[in-house]
């Protein structure tokens, strides 16, 4: 399987794929709207993404909605390592280092990932490593 750098747009290509062919189970439960601004990036500029996992489906693209539970405003390093590997010391280390800040509701955020779709989450961590350079 080809793997792609985090958050290139080969790698949304990807990602779309990997939902669309149910390699990810998406509960019909899992309601969650989130943007993501990705600061000093590889890329010659901030990425803005979002994420919205709802009615059994997610989709992860560029570009930020309107209307969303909550915003997510991290580093690459820090960005990269919570969706391909969920490690909340180091979500919680980079919150202290105001390397990572959060706005919203963060029980959307808790619930998403209880249910396996969140950033982080084992099913969806495995996943996104699999296409991940």
């Amino acid at each position: 399987m080809a793997a792609y750098p985090f958050l290139s747009d080969e790698w949304f290509l990807e990602v779309r794929r990997v939902f669309e062919t149910r390699a990810v189970d998406v509960p019909a439960d899992a309601q969650v709207r989130m943007n993501l601004l990705v600061t000093e990036t590889p890329f010659d500029t901030d990425r803005q993404v979002h994420v919205v996992v709802a009615d059994g489906v997610a989709d992860f693209g560029l570009g930020h909605l309107e209307t969303v539970d909550l915003t997510i405003t991290a580093d690459y390093d820090v960005a990269r390592s919570l969706f391909l590997e969920g490690d909340v010391q180091l979500a919680l280390q980079a919150m202290f280092e105001q390397r990572i800040k959060l706005q919203g509701d963060l029980t959307k955020l808790m619930a998403a990932q209880a249910s396996g779709v969140g950033p982080g989450s084992a099913g969806l961590a495995e996943a996104l490593t699999e296409i991940t350079a």
